[in-house]
C-alpha cells in the first residue's frame, strides 16, 4: 500500500492526465498506480494525499469518516464575529447546507510560503486570514462557505488532513513524499 503526501503548487489540477494548459499532477508525482484521495481546485494549493489502496482513499476522503480537514483562508474584509459563528454553524449554500465547522482567526502566516502568481491587493479592503476545519469537501466549498457570509476566498491552502500537517512534513510546492500509510495521523478513520 502507498501514500503520498504532496504539496500541491497553485494552478496544478489533480488529474495525472494532460491538460492543454495546466500543470497536473504528473508533473509532481511519478509513482504509478496512485490517485488522489480527495481533491484540491487548481485555485487551491497544500496538503494533497494520493494512494494506490482504494479503500483507504475512501477513509481519508469520506465526509462520513469525519476526518477533519483543515484550511487557512485568505479572505476579503474583516469577518465579524457573527460571520465566524455562522460559518461555525453550517452555511446554507443553495445546494446544501454544509456541517458545522470549527473556525478561527489567524495571524497572517508568516512560514508560509509565497504563492505564485500573488493574489490581487486592493489598499482599500483589508484581508485577513482565517483556519476553517471541516469534514467534509465538497466541490468549492470552503470558498462558496465564505463568500456566502461575505468575505470571498483570496488564497486557500490546505494544511491538514486529521493529524497530518504539511508543515511538519516540511514540503515545500511541488514537493512530496512517502509516508506511513498505517501512522495514527488518521485520526477519525
Amino acid at each position: 500500500m502507498t501514500l503520498i503526501a504532496l504539496n500541491k503548487p497553485f494552478g496544478t489540477i489533480c488529474q495525472f492526465s494532460e491538460h492543454p494548459t495546466r500543470p497536473t499532477l504528473a508533473e509532481y508525482v511519478t509513482e504509478p498506480g496512485v490517485y488522489p484521495a480527495g481533491r484540491l481546485d487548481s485555485d487551491s494549493e497544500g496538503l494533497l494525499l494520493l494512494t494506490d489502496d482504494g479503500a483507504l482513499q475512501a477513509r481519508i476522503a469520506e465526509p462520513k469518516r469525519k476526518l477533519l480537514k483543515q484550511y487557512w483562508a485568505q479572505v476579503e474584509g474583516e469577518p465579524s464575529d457573527d460571520a465566524l459563528a455562522h460559518l461555525a454553524q453550517g452555511v446554507d449554500l443553495g445546494d446544501f447546507v454544509s456541517a458545522p465547522a470549527r473556525v478561527q482567526r489567524l495571524d497572517a502566516p508568516g512560514h508560509l510560503w509565497p504563492r505564485h502568481p500573488p493574489i490581487r491587493i486592493r489598499a482599500t479592503i483589508p484581508t485577513r486570514w482565517i483556519a476553517l476545519s471541516i469534514s467534509e469537501g465538497k466541490n468549492r466549498q470552503v470558498r462558496r462557505m465564505t463568500a456566502a457570509v461575505g468575505h470571498p476566498t483570496l488564497r486557500l491552502v490546505r494544511v491538514a488532513i486529521g493529524e497530518l500537517n504539511i508543515f511538519s512534513l516540511g514540503l515545500l510546492p511541488g514537493e512530496s513524499q512517502q509516508i506511513d500509510a498505517e501512522a495514527p495521523w488518521r485520526r477519525g478513520t
